[in-house]
């Protein structure tokens, strides 16, 4: 049925997607995304309002149980109409602890971590913390965008980059510049 009839309806309606990920996931089911290139939610929320009408039919929002309200509350302010669906939960890995112990026992504290997300903050930087000790001091944190930076220093922790656009190319530039002193 989706070959055959609702992908075509549904191609007739934009697709409007926050990165690269997930709009290469749009494309494999045979959308077309809109606004990839935004990066985050206050910037696709600008670029679907330069498009969308005021009082247009509204637009569904499938989106995770810990979203945050920058898209529907800028869209509703503009007049556009969106429709929330939560379609997942995030939660906590089950080894996790496990996980973050090993490594700090074969690797110790590392020189950087990077946080891809202000949940991945909820769950690890307790764990981090503790197994840092004192050398928490002496690790550079990056984040992948300005969400996720927000969600960092309110939890303390000093960030030493934030991509400039949430691709691994802009990241590892900013991990590069924060790692290494201006003549490494």
């Amino acid at each position: 049925a989706w070959s055959k009839c609702l992908k075509q309806k549904w191609n007739a309606k934009p697709a409007y997607v926050v990165g690269k990920a997930t709009a290469s996931l749009v494309e494999e089911i045979g959308l077309s995304p809109q606004g990839e290139k935004t990066g985050n939610a206050e910037k696709l929320a600008e670029y679907i309002c330069s498009r969308e009408k005021p009082n247009s039919s509204s637009l569904l929002f499938p989106c995770g149980a810990l979203k945050r309200e920058v898209l529907p509350t800028v869209l509703k302010e503009k007049g556009v109409p969106l429709e929330g669906l939560v379609v997942y939960q995030t939660a906590q890995h089950a080894d996790l602890r496990q996980s973050l112990s090993r490594y700090f026992s074969q690797q110790g504290v590392p020189a950087g971590i990077v946080f891809f997300s202000p949940s991945g903050v909820k769950f690890c930087l307790q764990h981090i913390q503790k197994l840092s000790g004192d050398g928490i001091s002496r690790v550079k944190f990056a984040a992948i965008g300005p969400t996720t930076a927000e969600a960092m220093e309110a939890a303390g922790i000093p960030v030493s980059c934030t991509a400039e656009s949430p691709t691994p190319r802009d990241l590892a530039a900013g991990i590069q510049r924060a790692l290494c002193p201006p003549n490494c």
